[in-house]
């Protein structure tokens, strides 16, 4: 999953360097593709974070689970508190958004790479157990379950079922096409983006879950005990990971961080539905009401109707936080792949574009490494994931009706989004030869050597020390970041 992510984030950066647009992705579809496609694009990538966002809310209360059980303290306390901070920071502290996200993205990456660390380090015995565990659990019980039944097929199904769930925690890697238009000089920074989310997946993501499954077996009591409990986050490997190497007090820190996180994770999640329903009445494709702004310029009425989509999350109170939180999962990972292959069809059509209008690919300032083929793999896996992402409903002789719907839901409604649009527009889909791959891009390219001649000059009236230590914090500290 994560060279399929690899591969979208590619055919984007493709895009992205040729026409940086404020429009985001939305506008490459309109504008290579299909304005049905880019309609349909831009209200799924809206579905998915209305959805996400009382996901986060309820992924919260149930982190505080971990110390407070919901028979004590109703889930809806913190899910009221998380969305009274989380509307409070969008509407009243906008002007400091994006410096607060980065620190504290930036603890995030601290944070994991001080639990791959650790985990290294507990692997090689260097708890306070002592126990030098290595690859032991990949030989007793064996580095492979199985799921639904115990034979080959079996094991089958527990490596189709881990890779369909890999999927939600990759949903946002993207979202480089959102900020695109806002980036300075984005035919470099890009690129530049681009290629490090190659590492940062191998580190952040492939290394992480190794290291966690060399401490923790699939067979683990405490596990099984945490994962079969309605009303609790410690099934997080990792604090299971430390509290089973015997370290005190740690898991309850590295909690607190998870309960930092996903409030930030809904924090963002939250602007940017706000910001992606105001771009669509912005263009027409939404009420005109919600283009309303106050005098700081944040639309406010968009902010409230996500806000109010938001509270969803109220259904945890009723179902149990981890039944809705499941079902809030199966909805936003059905409309992120539905995203990522509105993507990769968007890059395939610039291609043709591109190749019917002679453009070489000399001119492009960065051009995806696999090509269209390599699109057109990832939109091949992305469509076998979308159908059976959720093939457990159909098997164990019991059809679960409510897994089905929250699962393929979203299939449909983007059928009828695309079709819909189509017929009460009666638009038609963008010839190669005819697509418009120019507008706008002569004003790019003057803000770009305007930024590139300021940079320069700046670096003259620099001292060479001060060179050197730009040049050693964007080679060996910024990437991380």
């Amino acid at each position: 999953m994560g060279f399929i992510v690899y591969l979208v984030m590619c055919g984007l950066g493709e895009m992205a360097t040729w026409l940086p647009r404020s429009s985001g992705f939305t506008g490459y579809a309109v504008r290579f593709c299909d304005p049905a496609l880019g309609f349909a694009l831009g209200y799924t990538y809206w579905f998915k974070y209305i959805i996400v966002t009382p996901n986060q809310l309820t992924a919260g209360s149930l982190v505080i689970q971990y110390w407070i059980s919901g028979d004590r303290v109703n889930p809806g306390v913190w899910i009221t508190v998380f969305l009274v901070l989380i509307i409070c920071i969008n509407y009243f502290g906008v002007g400091f958004f994006g410096e607060f996200e980065f620190w504290l993205s930036s603890f995030k990456v601290v944070v994991i790479l001080g639990l791959i660390l650790l985990s290294f380090i507990l692997m090689l015995g260097g708890g306070p157990d002592g126990d030098r565990k290595g690859f032991r659990y990949w030989k007793d019980p064996g580095a492979f379950n199985w799921y639904i039944e115990d034979s080959s097929a079996g094991r089958f199904y527990a490596f189709w079922a881990t890779l369909v769930s890999a999927t939600f925690a990759y949903l946002g890697t993207e979202l480089v096409g959102v900020t695109v238009g806002e980036a300075q000089n984005p035919r470099r920074t890009i690129p530049r983006a681009i290629k490090l989310t190659f590492y940062r997946i191998l580190v952040f993501y492939v290394l992480s879950v190794l290291l966690v499954g060399t401490l923790v077996p699939y067979n683990s009591q405490d596990l099984e005990d945490a994962n079969s409990q309605d009303t609790s986050s410690a099934a997080s490997p990792f604090v299971l990971a430390i509290s089973l190497a015997g370290i005190p007090v740690l898991p309850h820190i590295l909690n607190a961080c998870i309960l930092l996180f996903v409030f930030s994770a809904a924090n963002s999640d939250l602007y940017i539905a706000t910001r992606t329903i105001y771009g669509l009445a912005k263009e027409g494709k939404a009420p005109k009401i919600l283009t309303t702004t106050d005098r700081r310029g944040v639309p406010y009425v968009a902010l409230i109707l996500c806000a109010s989509i938001a509270c969803i999350a109220y259904m945890a109170c009723a179902s149990g936080s981890k039944t809705v939180f499941s079902y809030f999962v199966q909805l936003t990972t059905i409309f992120g792949l539905l995203s990522w292959i509105s993507l990769l069809v968007t890059h395939i059509c610039f291609v043709k574009a591109r190749e019917a209008q002679q453009i070489p690919k000399s001119e492009l300032a960065y051009t995806a490494p696999f090509g269209v083929y390599g699109s057109y793999f990832a939109l091949f896996w992305c469509i076998v994931v979308a159908f059976t992402k959720s093939f457990d409903v159909f098997t164990g002789g019991k059809f679960d009706h409510k897994t089905f719907i929250t699962s393929y839901l979203g299939i449909p409604l983007y059928l009828i989004l695309i079709f819909g649009y189509k017929f009460a527009t009666k638009c038609k889909r963008v010839l190669p030869h005819e697509a418009d791959l120019y507008t706008g891009k002569d004003k790019i390219d003057r803000e770009e050597a305007a930024y590139l001649a300021y940079k320069e000059a700046k670096r003259a009236a620099q001292g060479k020390s001060q060179n050197q230590a730009n040049w050693f914090y964007r080679t060996f500290i910024s990437w991380l970041f």
